[in-house]
């Protein structure tokens, strides 16, 4: 497990957005900054799921969150410029932003994948994730440290059958997030990374291993020292990297 203690007020007078907050690794990553001091923008398709976490971020006395929901799958361009324009409005800038929700669609060969989940898998895990953070980096440009977050995986790096539109947009991911990084490193106080969680006890993980004995997992908070890392000022001069959660 990466290993890193990070100081209880890493994140303050930080404001972080967080995709797919309102369940597993995404809720555990929101919950875990806002104990570290950052102001969390909740964004979700379930505005259920986003209220829960907000109560429990209330609960235990965290910056007050905000939520935001929003369906990546059928998001448009200015649904992303409206978001952009709340928190500007709110909160006059951005400081990180967790590009963690996604979809794992089927795993069957690519000869008989349903074209219609192709094309959702890769609107959710990569085109939607070209737009939101597109929209962002305006807001993200105005911090004085500012650290986006993909989200990779371990079919992102080899191909793996049956594994289809879920390791294609995880290798596009990959893709995007060494682009950018390139193009923000001498231009921005902008770094752009990317975390592969590992095998994490999620309902995601579930879904793709059916057979697999979910107790021998590790929980969303365990690999959490890697998300605390890449988000605040530590990580300031590690910059186009995929990094593994679960690899000390």
């Amino acid at each position: 497990m990466f290993e890193y203690n990070a100081p209880s007020n890493l994140l303050a007078n930080r404001t972080v957005l967080v995709t797919g907050a309102g369940d597993g690794i995404g809720r555990a990553a929101a919950l875990t900054y806002a104990s570290h001091g950052a102001t969390v923008i909740l964004a979700g398709r379930t505005t259920k799921k986003l209220e829960t976490v907000y109560d429990e971020i209330e609960a235990s006395n965290g910056p007050q969150p905000a939520i935001f929901p929003i369906n990546l799958e059928g998001a448009t361009p200015h649904d992303y410029e409206a978001l952009a324009a709340t928190i500007e409005t709110e909160f006059g800038k951005l400081d990180g932003l967790l590009n963690n929700a996604g979809i794992l669609g089927v795993r069957t060969p690519i000869e008989s994948y349903d074209p219609t989940i192709w094309d959702q898998v890769i609107q959710v895990n990569l085109n939607a994730q070209f737009h939101l953070t597109q929209a962002m980096i305006p807001l993200l440009r105005l911090s004085e440290d500012a650290s986006i977050i993909f989200t990779g995986s371990g079919v992102s790096q080899v191909g793996k059958a049956y594994w289809g539109a879920y390791s294609v947009s995880k290798f596009a991911t990959e893709g995007l997030m060494q682009v950018l990084a390139d193009e923000l490193e001498s231009t921005s106080n902008i770094r752009v990374n990317s975390i592969n969680p590992g095998a994490t006890r999620t309902n995601m993980r579930a879904t793709a291993y059916p057979g697999e004995n979910p107790g021998t997992l590790p929980l969303p908070a365990d690999i959490m020292p890697l998300y605390l890392y890449l988000m605040g000022a530590d990580s300031k001069d590690i910059n186009g990297q995929a990094l593994k959660a679960q690899e000390k």
